[in-house]
């Protein structure tokens, strides 16, 4: 893709600033969502891990279907914020309205400078970020080719890394499908994996990043292990 065709993909131009505040429009499209899950999948969550009450964190979950995105609210009451797929702000009104629930875009099929400026501008700013560290939809029991956004992003702002297996969610909404089927859905949150260490310089080796990543890999496939079927 040329810088040209990257400048002019939808969303590219779109404001984000992360805001922390739960409006009444967030608040009730959370609770549509958590009686929606609650009714038509019966989650259960299970496993150690806990987002802390404050200051960054990553959540990091498994990917197998669209509908990922939705059971992460049930990790924490705390506000989440999301990479989206940038296609979804073909809408400027769909892409107002995701903006103002947290999520903004990134363009998958390469690196997004701007989009991790705003995942980074997300922990700085103390909140808690929702990052599939696989960065699409995969099929199968393995967790593979973890990409190192989310390890670039804990070491750059000391967040902690919770890694989330979601088992269910595959045969729920499969690739290709339009309706979630009726499905019981479990989710496990991992240990929670604390930030790679810094230098006496106040810096992060790469080799640092680097183990991170594997940390972040192992996490999510050994929480994945424990739900899926």
């Amino acid at each position: 893709m040329t810088d040209e065709q990257r400048a002019a993909a939808p969303g590219r131009g779109a404001t984000f600033v992360p805001d922390a505040s739960r409006s009444i429009f967030y608040r009730s499209v959370r609770l549509v969502v958590w009686i929606f899950l609650k009714v038509w999948f019966r989650p259960s969550v299970a496993g150690p891990g806990r987002i802390p009450e404050q200051g960054p964190a990553l959540i990091a979950p498994v990917h197998r279907s669209n509908l990922d995105f939705a059971f992460t609210i049930l990790a924490t009451d705390r506000k989440l914020f999301f990479m989206a797929k940038d296609t979804l702000w073909e809408s400027p009104f769909v892409g107002r309205l995701l903006i103002s629930l947290g999520a903004f875009p990134v363009h998958r099929e390469s690196a997004d400078r701007s989009a991790l400026s705003h995942a980074e501008a997300v922990l700085t700013a103390g909140e808690v970020l929702v990052l599939f560290p696989e960065g699409t939809r995969r099929d199968g029991p393995v967790v593979a080719d973890v990409l190192e956004g989310a390890g670039f992003l804990s070491a750059r702002s000391g967040a902690p890394v919770l890694p989330v297996g979601i088992g269910g969610t595959d045969r729920a909404m499969p690739k290709g499908s339009w309706i979630p089927r009726p499905k019981k859905v479990r989710l496990y949150l991992g240990p929670l994996l604390p930030p790679p260490e810094r230098s006496d310089r106040g810096r992060v080796p790469r080799s640092a990043i680097h183990r991170q990543t594997e940390a972040i890999q192992s996490g999510i496939q050994a929480a994945y292990d424990q739900v899926r079927s």
